[in-house]
């Protein structure tokens, strides 16, 4: 979308913003409130404020709970990001309780509920950071800790911080079970955002050792594959070679696998799998970057 029309790109950005805040409040009205199960977060600080002051509705509570965190976005993230982060909490937030006036959704199975809850808050949560927002809380402290804690992704530091606010409301509320509940749903959800975020970053990476060096080479050039060529030495034969280098899509690798057995069938290739490629055709890095 960076290529894009401007307006284009900005009704893609609001457009995934409504999405995602229609989704959080679904899978919180949904599979969260009804089995009782804390998500931790300020939405989880909200249950329990909740619990304790029925009066107080969730959603504005978690508006109030969310206003330090939202004077810190600014500071480090930037007003923009935290103009859009300030709109979906408030957004999200509303659709938490007008769902919740408009149907009560009754407890399920409580593992089917966790599961699914997972999802739907990790979906929620993992386009949100796609666009650059959040919906405060947690999200917006990730993106706060990913500062000092760069070698950490989001979706670890969300469980982090979610764990422990689960963990006060087992003590708080002594209910085990239901925290433990809780825990799978948050460790669900931080799988889904990871993968969301970071998956489309993913690539394979392509080492082969052959004879027909060059004429695999030109194959791969004539896909418009970037390719290194390193410099290999056999420990047995002690003889020279070259080893082919290559990052590609991981919907590439059949066929890459397919032109080499058909040029050299006693190739030794090896695929890896690349959690992250930057760079020419891949993705790019910035000191913001998530």
């Amino acid at each position: 979308m960076k290529d894009k029309h401007p307006l284009l790109r900005l009704a893609y950005e609001w457009g995934v913003l409504v999405l995602g805040c229609a989704i959080f409040a679904l899978g919180f009205n949904w599979f969260v409130g009804p089995n009782q199960f804390s998500i931790g977060g300020l939405t989880g600080v909200g249950q329990i404020i909740n619990a304790l002051i029925p009066q107080i509705p969730i959603g504005i509570m978690t508006i109030v709970l969310n206003v330090p965190l939202f004077i810190l976005g600014w500071i480090f993230l930037g007003k923009r990001a935290v103009f859009r982060s300030l709109v979906a909490m408030v957004l999200s937030s509303l659709m938490l309780d007008g769902i919740a006036m408009l149907h009560v959704f009754t407890p399920m199975d409580p593992m089917l509920a966790s599961v699914y809850g997972g999802v739907f808050l990790g979906i929620s949560m993992g386009i949100l950071m796609l666009v650059n927002t959040t919906t405060g809380g947690t999200e917006l402290g990730a993106r706060l800790l990913k500062f000092p804690f760069p070698h950490l992704s989001i979706g670890k530091l969300c469980l982090m911080i979610d764990v422990t606010v689960v963990s006060v409301y087992a003590a708080v509320f002594h209910n085990i079970v239901n925290a433990m509940y809780g825990i799978v749903a948050l460790y669900i959800s931080s799988i889904v955002m990871d993968y969301i975020i970071y998956g489309f970053r993913t690539a394979e990476v392509v080492y082969i050792i052959s004879a027909e060096y060059a004429a695999i080479t030109n194959k791969l050039l004539e896909m418009d594959r970037g390719v290194t060529l390193l410099e290999g030495t056999g420990a047995y034969s002690q003889k020279g070679c070259k080893v082919i280098m290559c990052a590609m899509k991981r919907n590439q690798i059949v066929q890459v696998k397919l032109l080499v057995s058909e040029i050299d069938p006693d190739a030794f290739v090896i695929v890896c799998k690349a959690n992250e490629v930057l760079g020419e055709g891949f993705g790019e890095y910035t000191k913001n970057s998530i």
